[in-house]
């Protein structure tokens, strides 16, 4: 299972109106990035001071107002690589943020387990990211093509958390440690996607260069 960049378009698009609506009020795109990550911030600390459904809500809202940026900025023409790198900045810090909310939340209130698989989770969500990073780099589905491959790219990882967060508590707090654990191996499973996706795309552009024996 995965998201298509079409169903992307189509959430995006039901997003569009309230996206110009911020513009006509004068924010910029790069604006509306950094009001997402503050949003974000605030739900980690909330987290961090245990109110993990009231920092769940919040984090979830910080997700999705972050897509009011892209939003914006396409429908006014507004692109520009370097807002499509702070967008990406600010998103893993943001996912940073949250993780640590938890664990510092979870240390706090003696949660053994929960810190231990706050860290995996976040390693394996930013590997995913970094998975795509690096294969854009070096010339492998450019664009937002490898945002489609994998069972659990960024939007998928924010809601499930944000669940886990909701309908977490202080006493028996097992829905937290489900959806990290959950996280965890799905955006493992992600990177190994996405992985055989580009060594799928390396051998078709080997077998279409010319041999040594052509080119004389």
């Amino acid at each position: 299972m995965t998201i298509s960049n079409q169903a992307r378009d189509r959430v995006k698009g039901i997003f569009e109106p309230i996206a110009l609506a911020m513009g006509r009020a004068g924010l910029t795109p790069d604006a509306l990035t950094l009001i997402g990550f503050a949003i974000t911030v605030s739900g980690a600390a909330l987290v961090a001071l245990q109110h993990w459904t009231l920092g769940g809500i919040v984090v979830l809202a910080g997700g999705i107002f972050d897509m009011f940026d892209g939003t914006l900025a396409r429908a006014t023409g507004r692109v520009s690589r370097f807002g499509a790198f702070i967008d990406s900045v600010f998103d893993r810090a943001g996912e940073a943020v949250v993780y640590l909310g938890i664990v510092v939340g979870a240390a706090i209130d003696e949660h053994a387990r929960v810190p231990i698989l706050a860290t995996a989770a976040m390693g394996s969500a930013f590997m995913v990211s970094y998975v795509r990073a690096r294969s854009e780099g070096l010339g492998f589905t450019t664009g937002s093509g490898m945002a489609a491959v994998g069972l659990m790219p960024r939007e998928v990882r924010l809601v499930i958390l944000s669940i886990g967060l909701i309908f977490a508590d202080s006493p028996n707090i097992k829905a937290l440690e489900a959806t990290l654990a959950i996280i965890t191996i799905g955006a493992t499973l992600t990177v190994i996607q996405r992985i055989l996706h580009v060594r799928t795309q390396a051998k078709r552009e080997s077998a279409s260069l010319p041999t040594e024996q052509e080119q004389m």
